[in-house]
């Protein structure tokens, strides 16, 4: 059994918090001793794992500030990170003092963690390089502030034991942007925590013979539902999925129409300006494209929710461009759902084109094309779910995941240790 720390900025809802759990509950599976210590942990906005007692957590550094005069985002969360690291390596008590730490995302507490009493390995998993998510406008003053950020990001990244990325797409773009790192991570595909949704999909299933309930209030049963499953950030591209709707409008009769809808269930997080400011974004294009009667936007789906979601949809839209992986994609296939995604980053990794969905060009017609076929030909929509389920079982299994990443854990420590 190795003592395993997992060190997360904050346990919120997304496609990190997302890996982080299934990597916890992966290495909880294989006996190992695992816990938590992250700066924010909302109880109502999380994953239920981190809030039923499957896994201790420990807040801390809370009080910190996040932003200063309403900006300085990325220092905060580097300076609350900091004040993490400097409580694992120096104030956790002796007794719970662990082998291993797991982070992830902001890579400048590997230097603090190297000088604990108690030197633990540390393992980081880069789900894509911070410096190439801040936006690149603001001129002069922006890459001045980003500058001392992103030299430490590289430099701390390269002093942990050991580095892991989601996709060789990410392993590239790595490579390509920290180029004084002879560090070569090893590629490490998230997973789902299938047993879940297998649990799940039998529940639904079992009710769904039991109630004539529709999938949401303003969907009618006999709809034809499409689902757009991803946080409400510009950079998610959720208007791709509306403007491809509208044309689809413009193809279709009008009766076949109006059985279309579409679902948009987003991460929201209240404190998170974007996110307040993209749902009314969205809010207002829905009015501008007259589509009111046909679009769903649901803030924040707990599991059970957005399981139900990925059960009663007809196909998942994946729209933002060049994401790192993308876990979203596996749960739609996995549900047999065919996705229709853009035609690079990780999900040219995970969808195979005309095979379990379609991998399509950034633009409407290339995307709202896709999901005309699918509408129309049902016996195709129902091979590229199956072959989908297949493909996630096959190549992303959880049991592989869980092996591999124990026997990466296991491989960080003297034999004495293991």
């Amino acid at each position: 059994m190795v003592r395993i720390l997992f060190l997360h900025p904050d346990l919120g809802i997304g496609g990190a918090e997302r890996l982080v759990v299934d990597a916890a509950l992966a290495l909880k599976e294989r006996g190992h001793d695992v816990s938590f210590l992250t700066n924010h942990h909302d109880i109502s906005h999380c994953f239920k794992e981190t809030a039923d007692g499957s896994f201790p957590v420990q807040v801390v550094g809370d009080w910190l500030p996040r932003r200063l005069f309403g900006r300085f985002y990325a220092f905060c969360a580097y300076v609350r990170m900091l004040y993490a690291a400097f409580y694992a390596s120096f104030l956790m008590p002796q007794r719970e003092q662990v082998d291993v730490v797991f982070c992830d995302l902001i890579s400048v507490c590997v230097p603090v963690l190297r000088l604990a009493r108690h030197r633990p390995r540390i393992l980081f998993y880069c789900h894509f390089p911070d410096q190439l998510l801040s936006a690149r406008n603001g001129g002069l003053l922006k890459r001045l502030y980003r500058a001392p950020l992103n030299w430490l990001e590289e430099h701390t990244i390269g002093q942990a034991d050991k580095v892991l990325v989601n996709s060789k797409f990410t392993l590239r773009v790595f490579q390509d942007t920290f180029r004084r790192l002879s560090t070569v991570p090893d590629v490490l595909y998230p997973s789902l925590h299938t047993q879940y949704f297998d649990k799940m999909e039998h529940k639904l299933e079992q009710r769904s013979t039991l109630l004539e309930e529709p999938v949401h209030p303003r969907v009618p049963r006999n709809s034809f539902v499409y689902l757009d499953i991803n946080r409400y950030e510009r950079k998610k591209n959720h208007s791709l999925a509306l403007h491809s709707l509208r044309l689809l409008g413009n193809m279709l009769p009008a009766l076949d129409f109006k059985r279309c809808r579409l679902i948009i269930a987003g991460g929201y997080d209240s404190r998170c300006v974007e996110n307040v400011e993209h749902f009314s974004e969205l809010e207002q294009l829905v009015e501008e494209l007259q589509l009111q009667d046909h679009v769903v936007l649901l803030r924040s789906p707990t599991d059970e929710e957005k399981c139900h979601l990925l059960f009663e949809a007809h196909c998942l839209l994946y729209t933002p461009e060049n994401e790192h992986f993308g876990i979203v994609p596996l749960e739609g296939m996995y549900f047999s759902k065919p996705v229709v995604a853009l035609n690079s980053g990780g999900p040219t990794e995970t969808v195979v084109h005309t095979s379990t969905g379609f991998l399509c060009d950034p633009n409407e017609k290339s995307f709202g094309g896709a999901m005309y076929q699918l509408f129309r030909d049902e016996a195709l929509r129902l091979k590229m779910g199956d072959l989908g389920k297949k493909r996630v079982q096959q190549k992303f299994s959880f049991e592989a995941f869980a092996d591999r990443l124990s026997q990466v854990v296991q491989e960080l420590l003297p034999k004495k240790q293991q």
